[in-house]
């Protein structure tokens, strides 16, 4: 049989979707979940006729108006939690709540790799694709962080699941994308007294959403770009050590967020940011792939077919992975138009199969195609994935 495929999760949007999004409030929300429903069943649907094994929504839950968006999988989180009040602030002049420690995030527009070629992310013409200009509505903490999301999450297991039923999948077919408590916790904080209080709040909150999604026996893959890439949001760049101790943190209390929720229905995305650019000071997957490995999780997500990180395939030759462990590396990347071909993409999943064998990888993307690659080359990428998947039989 084929190496099994899924992606990470945000597929690109059809207009109509799009549209109901930027008029939801004029349109009504009878209007809108008819929309929505039926563009989820079509994604689903349009999935499964390409031959994915472990398909979702799309993401489509997740507000997404424009075409190219990089922050849907982030921003959804804001109309989910009470204690919130929105500015009209610029995005990446925000500063994230002190960590207190030897590690302080700098305001986004401070990375070291958007400093570092100021030139060519400041010239709308050089290809780098960041986010549009002009102010955004950006959330501050002013009261006690709650989760209010109960309903939008119940709609998105309920429209997920009823395509799956009538494309003759069930649950375990399926995963909707949640937020972790790290990435969440980048926002501004006016109320509580320390970074830990932010991000337990955030934990708190996302645990009813993680466990709604697996109550409805569907996979919950935890988003958290955060734990790899903060680390081009110190400025200057810190001890490897220091930077370690502050994700431990960060993952200490995703798993506390975690309890209860069976591990086998736990999926974990680390990537090192979606944005099309240099990326010269990602940190290496090997400072940190233990760290990544203590997430509670059966399968763990990563780039493993972009410029800058495909050669990191050789770290997990020396990582004894335990036996009920999955890895879900991205074969296919978000940030370039080039559609890989089939045999490129069987050859990146056989570095993996050879390391941990054909039960234990699932071949994936190496992010969300959704609002990073044009619809008609997003789609190309997932038929070569499946493709590339089908030429290897076990």
């Amino acid at each position: 049989m084929p190496i099994r495929t899924t992606h990470v999760g945000s597929l690109p949007r059809p207009k109509e979707l799009l549209d109901a999004n930027a008029r939801r409030a004029e349109i009504g929300e009878e209007a809108f979940a008819e929309i929505l429903q039926t563009s989820v069943d079509d994604v689903v649907s349009r999935e499964h006729e390409i031959g994915l094994d472990v398909v979702n929504d799309g993401e489509y839950g997740h507000i997404m108006t424009e075409t190219v968006d990089y922050g849907a999988w982030w921003f959804y989180s804001f109309s989910r939690f009470g204690g919130l009040e929105l500015s009209t602030d610029e995005r990446f002049d925000m500063a994230p709540p002190a960590a207190g420690g030897r590690i302080q995030l700098a305001p986004f527009a401070e990375r070291r790799d958007w400093q570092r070629f100021a030139d060519a992310y400041s010239d709308p013409e050089s290809g780098i694709h960041v986010a549009k200009g002009g102010s955004t509505a950006f959330p501050t903490i002013t009261g006690p962080l709650t989760y209010i999301g109960q309903d939008a999450v119940h709609r998105d297991i309920e429209f997920v699941t009823k395509a799956l039923a009538a494309n003759g999948l069930t649950p375990a077919d399926g995963f909707v994308a949640a937020l972790s408590p790290g990435s969440a916790a980048r926002i501004s904080n006016a109320y509580y007294d320390n970074d830990l209080e932010v991000l337990e709040a955030c934990g708190d909150a996302l645990h009813q959403e993680y466990k709604a999604i697996t109550d409805a026996g569907l996979t919950v893959q935890v988003d958290d770009p955060s734990i790899a890439e903060a680390w081009d949001q110190v400025n200057p760049e810190p001890p490897v050590e220091d930077y370690r101790d502050y994700i431990q943190v960060r993952i200490d209390v995703l798993n506390r967020a975690l309890e209860g929720i069976p591990e086998d229905q736990v999926r974990f995305h680390v990537c090192w940011g979606s944005w099309h650019g240099p990326h010269t000071t990602d940190i290496p997957l090997a400072d940190i792939v233990d760290k990544v490995l203590q997430v509670n999780a059966r399968g763990y997500t990563f780039e493993a077919a972009n410029a800058r990180h495909e050669h990191e395939w050789t770290v997990w030759r020396d990582i004894d992975l335990p036996e009920d462990k999955v890895l879900i590396p991205g074969v296919v990347g978000h940030s370039t138009n080039v559609v890989e071909h089939p045999e490129l993409v069987a050859q990146r999943i056989q570095r993996f199969v050879d390391i941990v064998g054909p039960d234990r990888v699932i071949a994936s993307t190496d992010c969300g195609l959704g609002g990073r690659v044009y619809p008609s080359i997003a789609w190309a990428k997932l038929e070569s994935l499946v493709a590339g998947a089908r030429l290897l039989r076990h």
